[in-house]
């Protein structure tokens, strides 16, 4: 717990860092200064911290501290610090430019020499002390915030930073961390009922019965014991739940629903098939499968923030969800101009053309699954290309080039082209003279004769002319019409009088009127590209990256049934949000500065800008409040209509500038009645009478007009010759409006104060950053400005900005404000507290799903952390045939730390499941956030068949995706390395071709991430990277992993110069060598290097969990010692062993001399997951063989823990597999009695494998080269993927999935001897038998245990040895318990 202070640091610093250093001010040493319990210290601390949060961020923070949702951000600082290393016997220490001092004397020397030495690398997530100066020497100092060390020291450093001598950087370090563990929430814990099919249970474990104590009941009703039920009692089930917690007390309701869905095996006298359930938390989508409580946490907390500044806005708390559920961000989407005009001429149409006719012309093709990267080739304009050039530039034709080549080029672009020609727009133009003119007018003629596709491939033709770097001329376009249509004259399609001139005018006027900057212009979809992107080899890469991020916007529009194959495509994606009438690079830019217009002090409806001495004594946000509450607004018509835009427009109105910005801005709002217009003087020079004549005109006529005649009045004023005129000493009165009243007007005119001109002008310069006379324009709090003296801002980028308001924010807000308070329909209710700020949180649930198990608990921790306003809807489906849940479930969760009648903290949280039934067996399954892996470290039973277990987060995942610049590739094979400065290389991994992937375990800290040292070094570099800790432009990536949210990064890779042609998985072999390696793993011919002798080892890969396969797992392992003469080395998957299978291998390795090492992969989140542990197994068999082991491994066989094997099986690494990538041996057909159990002989077997035979998959041999180098791994995770999103197909996972692909991935027979197993084959085979295999029998359900015994003689002698080394081991521990275990220098423990 004495971590509790660091943690609440981090907890602040999040919210500001002044609010981190105030705190770290504040407790510098908290020593002594509470009595002596845990829980005192705790409260201590809270009551500190409660003075820099309100009430909702501490409740907020306790649940953090509950969470221990920061101690990977202490733990990382912990890391970072170890690498300094800390010089030692120091509490704390100064790191200097990399010299280290622990006493505060020393910095000053320390600092004097600094700048000869390399500054050190800061951290996004360090503490910089405001104020320090950036470019003075670094000191880092590394301490325990409140314990004695800190204190000297922070203050020498402190009094550094404040003279400007250094920049203080805070790292959290502590010199004697605690041993003992922190326990950690924020996961749930599945108990999966297990089939007893076939008897798994080890005998050794039937001995163990534990009777639990009888605690308190956690059902709200008990039944105990699980009757099976019949299928008509099923059928409604899902109703029955929702009526029984629809029917308790609202308070009990969420308690009801927890209990039912979380034990629902025993309660299943209700049931159904799941319905879909959706959780939102202030109207945002909580998605259960990808979110972890961390995600959701910030969510709460940002949230939190928001409603109190909207609190503050005056807003009804009621109210305030009403305004939270709207989308307002502002779309970071690149804006796109309309391109349905008149003036693009497109080439060809993917609807209408015959070329395309043969493709589909449905949209739902787009939702038929494809490997990734593959463009679907449908016929409707989803991808359009338009050019935008001026024909005589000098690089249009290079441009033309590249649009020819997406257009002949249909196989990989789906595109439709279209161009537009920017010419001379004069009324008569002889294009016998102009270039461009004579282009277009050829154009046209040829489009008129022939079609637009032939007058393209002209054109190319007319620019072929043209040598390189030169321009077009008349002459290049004559010649080209001249042969083609020889007996023209020519002059009369060019001349001044030609009558082909479609479209030449509108070319001009399309391109100044969308604002589309230099010539020439690209655009996809009407989106621009940046002009870097228009070299023509960056050009398609570019194209390519959009139609794959365009194709999932489409999908989804497409599964959410908003574009339906009868809509036009075009008009669809015209009318997106981010289609704009000119693009103005200020207004879209998604980097915006808004005014904070969210003033919490008590009397902000007092301040007024008319009293220009308080106002000079207020602070910014104060300010902002005074001016909006003395803005007096002109608007199309007088009316009570709730207008959605503000616009504030800042100038000098008494400088020509100044006016025409307002007159443009009152133009604009005579057009638009969602537009209200305020106006804020900032004058040019200081404020006299004589200078601000127009500016008092403006302000006096809001204040005393109706606001129809302050308008029109207002609008004169905004006239240059009123200007002048006023300027010439003409009469304000002579400038009146009908309807004026005159007397009222010319008093406020000629009053003597000109304090708002005064305030105006304090505000200019201070909160819009404004020089005197500067313009700008205010939009709905977001600052546009300051524009420049020449910057054109018109009545069209008003437009813009209306436009864009509207479709971000405004529309959808003024429709809230006006349906505040409507109330809706039935569900559980549980209703705030009175006058608080309060959370909305709706859940949809089917109550007997797995969502329900999740989402139960979550809302009950909700409830006891802040005030929600809780609805949960029932959503359940009717006629289940099965039970829908065969899961106990709980999940691990607390509002904030418990602590005990003593005032120690408590035990920490953890899954605890009572009375439950006694008759069936359970496995256990971890439910833990995406980025965590985590191992069991100590259960004194079997997993499988559980009683009680302990687990430890081993890793938290980097994640990432890893593309080549040049192929828009992911580059297979490709290796990266994860390490720190003392240690580079840690933990190392291979990319995949599935988008890229790739993973690597580390831990919070500081991490370096490189290509690996070999091939992947020679060959690439890395090009860039995103989502890293360092600057995109360096070569060496550091992450830091400071939480435990998942993270994952994007690398670019480019192949250096020279090595273009090389590929990482050549082998250097020619391709049709029958698939022999020349390396020492198979009988290749011998290369000049004498074999290595760490070569010839026989790589075995096996999976197994619970104590009976693992028993099964050890007999296997010497039977395969026994029979072998080479060395051998196992390789286990880590994910399932327990911790006593662990612990035993180090020994037997000593024992039998062998090699060994765990493996382990996180089964990545985008591959649909399975549910049930043993079809997770079945996965790891197959799914991820190219990436679980070091490319250094050539050849590797997969023996099942269930077998036996009785000979060398260097006969089997050595198998010719003749060019196929792995070898398994045909299911037996010889014991004729199991025919009818054959299902691979009739229906989808019988007809897929088309003779070809049905392999076991028990025993294979896999040759991990000819593996990847054919993307075996990723064929089958492609297949799987599609596959498996059907429940009902891949039964057997590990099995069906290579058979059903043995067409793209070949299986190399093996012969029959190789596995031989009593269930398909006869007895007369069994003498030959290589290796016996224990499969189940479905006919006689005999158990494994039974069957082992009975058919094999030699197990129950190897099982009789493993029993005895066992005890042996067992005895010496108790002897010696400090003997090491897993320290052999054959044994490692590996990372992949």
């Amino acid at each position: 717990l004495f971590f509790v202070l660091l943690f609440l640091s981090e907890f602040l610093a999040e919210e500001s860092q002044e609010k981190f250093w105030d705190f770290v001010e504040a407790n510098q040493n908290t020593e002594g200064e509470h009595d002596d319990t845990e829980q005192a210290y705790y409260q201590m601390i809270l009551k500190r911290a409660g003075a820099l949060l309100s009430s909702v961020h501490l409740n907020m923070l306790k649940f953090a501290l509950s969470l221990r949702a920061y101690s990977a951000t202490v733990h990382s600082f912990q890391q970072i610090a170890s690498n300094e290393p800390p010089p030692p016997g120091c509490a704390a220490f100064f790191s200097v430019h990399g010299l280290k001092a622990c006493d505060a004397q020393d910095l000053e020397g320390l600092l004097e020499t600094a700048p000869t030495r390399p500054k050190p690398f800061l951290f996004k997530g360090d503490h910089r002390f405001p104020g320090s100066n950036p470019d003075a020497p670094v000191v880092i100092l590394y301490a325990e915030v409140g314990s004695p060390a800190f204190s000297s020291l922070h203050r020498a450093a402190q009094a550094q930073a404040q003279d400007g001598r250094a920049l203080y950087v805070l790292r959290h370090y502590l010199a004697k961390p605690s041993p003992n563990k922190v326990f950690l929430s924020g996961y749930g814990v599945e108990l999966a009922i297990k089939s007893q099919e076939y008897k798994s249970c080890s005998d050794a474990d039937t001995k163990i019965k534990e009777q639990l104590k009888e605690l308190r009941k956690h059902l709200v009703e008990s039944t105990n014991e699980m009757a099976p039920l019949k299928v008509w009692q099923m059928q409604d089930l899902s109703f029955q739940t929702a009526a029984r917690i629809l029917s308790a007390p609202a308070a009990e309701a969420l308690n009801v629903m927890r209990d039912l869905s979380q034990n629902f095996p025993t309660k299943g006298s209700l049931g159904l098939q799941p319905g879909d359930s959706a959780l939102f938390i202030n109207g945002l989508h909580i998605d259960l499968d990808t979110q972890d409580i961390f995600s959701v946490f910030e969510v709460l907390r940002s949230e939190t923030t928001v409603m109190e500044g909207l609190r503050s806005l005056h807003v009804d708390t009621p109210h305030i969800h009403d305004v939270l559920k709207l989308n307002v961000q502002p779309s970071d989407s690149d804006y796109a101009v309309d391109i349905r005009h008149p003036a693009i001429n497109w080439i060809n149409n993917l609807e209408t053309d015959h070329r395309y006719s043969s493709w589909p012309y449905n949209v739902q093709e787009l939702l038929r699954p494809t490997f990734p990267g593959v463009i679907r080739q449908i016929r409707k304009n989803f991808h359009n290309l338009v050019i935008v050039l001026d024909p005589t530039q000098e690089n249009a034709a290079e441009l033309l080039n590249v649009a020819e080549m997406f257009y002949t080029n249909n196989i990989p672009l789906r595109y439709v082209i279209g161009l537009v020609f920017v010419v001379s727009d004069e009324d008569d133009v002889d294009g016998m003279e102009d270039a461009g003119v004579a282009l277009v007018r050829a154009y046209h003629y040829m489009c008129h004769e022939v079609d637009s596709q032939s007058a393209f491939e002209a054109v190319i033709s007319m620019f072929n002319q043209v040598v390189p770097g030169g321009r077009l001329s008349v002459g290049d376009v004559v010649k080209v019409l001249e042969k083609r249509y020889p007996y023209v004259e020519v002059s009369s399609i060019l001349g001044a009088d030609s009558s082909y001139e479609a479209n030449r005018k509108e070319g001009r006027g399309y391109y100044s009127q969308t604002g589309l900057g230099p010539l020439p212009v690209v655009m996809y979809n009407g989106m621009p590209f940046q002009r870097e992107q228009l070299d023509p080899d960056e050009l398609e890469t570019v194209t390519m990256h959009k139609i794959l991020e365009t194709t999932t916007f489409f999908q989804r529009a497409v599964y959410l049934g908003e574009l339906a194959t009868d809509h036009d495509v075009v008009d669809f994606m015209m009318n997106q949000p981010n289609v704009v009438p000119r693009i103005n690079p200020r207004v879209l830019d998604t980097s915006r500065t808004y005014l904070d217009l969210s003033d919490t002090s008590e009397d902000t409806h007092n301040f007024f800008v008319d009293d220009y001495a308080r106002f000079s004594t207020l602070d910014t946000k104060q300010r902002s409040t005074a001016v909006a509450n003395s803005m007096n607004y002109m608007t199309k018509k007088d009316d009570g209509f709730v207008r959605p835009v503000t616009f504030w427009v800042v100038g000098d109105f008494d400088q020509p500038s100044g006016r025409q910005l307002l007159y443009d801005a009152i133009k604009h709002m005579k057009s638009s009645n969602n537009v209200r217009l305020g106006m804020i003087n900032n004058p040019s020079a200081a404020v006299t009478p004589e200078g601000s004549r127009v500016a008092r005109a403006v302000w006096a006529a809001m204040q005393t007009q109706t606001a129809n005649n302050a308008k029109n009045f207002i609008t004169k004023m905004a006239k240059e010759d009123t200007a002048r005129a006023l300027e010439a000493g003409a009469d304000i009165r002579s400038f009146a409006v009908g309807g004026m009243d005159m007397d009222l007007f010319q008093s406020a005119y000629d009053g003597p104060k000109l304090d708002f001109l005064l305030s105006h002008s304090v505000y200019c310069s201070h909160a819009l950053k404004l020089r005197r006379g500067q313009r700008a324009v205010v939009s709905n709090g977001r600052v546009i400005g300051p524009l420049g003296e020449e910057e054109v801002f018109n009545q069209d980028d008003f437009l813009l900005l209306e436009s864009i308001i509207l479709k971000t924010s405004g529309e959808p807000i003024k429709t809230k404000v006006l349906q505040f308070g409507i109330e809706e329909d039935r569900a559980v209710k549980i209703r705030p507290r009175e006058g608080e700020v309060y959370f909305d949180v709706v859940a949809v649930v089917d109550p007997v799903t797995r969502d329900a198990q999740k989402v139960a608990p979550l809302l009950l921790v909700l409830k006891q952390l802040v005030n929600i306003n809780l609805r949960v809807f029932m959503n359940c489906q009717s006629k289940l045939s099965d039970l829908p849940l065969k899961s106990f479930y709980r999940y691990v969760l607390e509002p904030e730390v418990g602590f005990q009648a003593d005032g120690s903290v408590s035990a920490g949280p953890l899954a605890r499941f009572l009375d439950m039934p006694q008759t069936p067996l359970f496995t256990l399954n971890l439910n833990t956030p995406e980025s965590w892996m985590v191992e069991s470290v100590g259960t004194r039973y079997d997993l499988d068949n559980i009683y009680l277990e302990e687990y430890e987060l081993e890793h938290l995942l980097l994640e990432g995706h890893c593309f080549d610049v040049s192929t828009g590739q992911p580059p297979r094979g490709l290796q990266f390395t994860l390490g720190t400065a003392s240690e580079p290389v840690i933990v190392d991994t291979i990319v995949m071709a599935n988008l890229g992937y790739f993973q690597l375990k580390a831990n919070p800290g500081a991490w370096t991430l490189k290509l690996r040292k070999g091939r992947s070094d020679d060959i690439y570099k890395i090009y860039s990277h995103d989502g890293t800790d360092s600057p995109a432009d360096s070569d060496d990536i550091t992450v830091v992993l400071n939480n435990f949210k998942t993270r994952v990064i994007k690398v670019k890779v480019q192949k250096k110069a020279d090595k273009m042609s090389e590929e990482l998985l050549s082998d250097g072999t020619p391709e049709n060598d029958s698939g022999f390696w020349e390396s020492g793993f198979t009988g290749g011919v011998k290369t000049e290097e004498p074999k290595q002798e760490k070569d010839d080892v026989i790589n075995i890969f096996s999976v197994a969990s619970g104590h009976l396969y693992e028993r099964f797992l050890r007999i296997m392992m010497l039977s395969v010692l026994k029979n072998t003469q080479t060395p051998v080395k196992f390789w286990f998957l880590k994910n399932f062993l327990s911790p006593a299978f662990k612990e035993s291998i180090p020994h037997m390795a000593l024992e039998y001399g062998f090699q060994y090492e765990l493996v382990q992969y996180k089964w990545p989140r985008w591959l649909h997951q399975q549910r049930e542990k043993q079809r997770i197994i079945w996965g790891y068999k197959i799914l991820f063989l190219d990436v679980l082991f070091p490319l250094a491994v050539d050849k590797f066989l997969f023996v099942d823990a269930d077998q036996i094997v009785r000979t060398d099986l260097k006969e089997l690494r050595d198998f010719d597999l003749e060019g196929a990538p792995y070898g398994y041996t045909p299911f037996c057909e010889s014991r004729r009695e199991m025919d009818g159990y054959r299902f691979w002989k009739s229906g989808y077997w019988a007809s897929h494998l088309a003779g070809r035979k049905y392999h076991i998959s028990a025993l294979y041999v896999v040759d991990l080269k000819k593996f990847r180098k054919i993307a075996a791994g990723d064929r089958l995770r492609g297949q799987y993927q599609g596959l498996s999103q059907d429940p009902n197909s891949l039964s057997n996972l590990d099995q069906d999935l290579p058979n059903n692909m043995i067409h793209q991935v070949p299986i190399k027979s093996l012969p029959q001897e190789w596995l031989w197993c009593e269930t398909w084959c006869d007895d007369s085979s069994k003498k030959k038998a290589k290796t016996i295999d224990l499969c189940n029998n479905p006919r006689t359900k005999e158990p494994k245990l039974h069957a082992a015994v009975r058919i094999v003689p030699e197990w129950a002698d190897y099982d009789q040895e493993v029993k005895r080394l066992l005890s042996r081991v067992q005895e010496r521990q108790h002897t010696d318990p400090q003997t090491p275990t897993g320290t052999q220098p054959s044994a490692s423990t590996r990372s992949t």
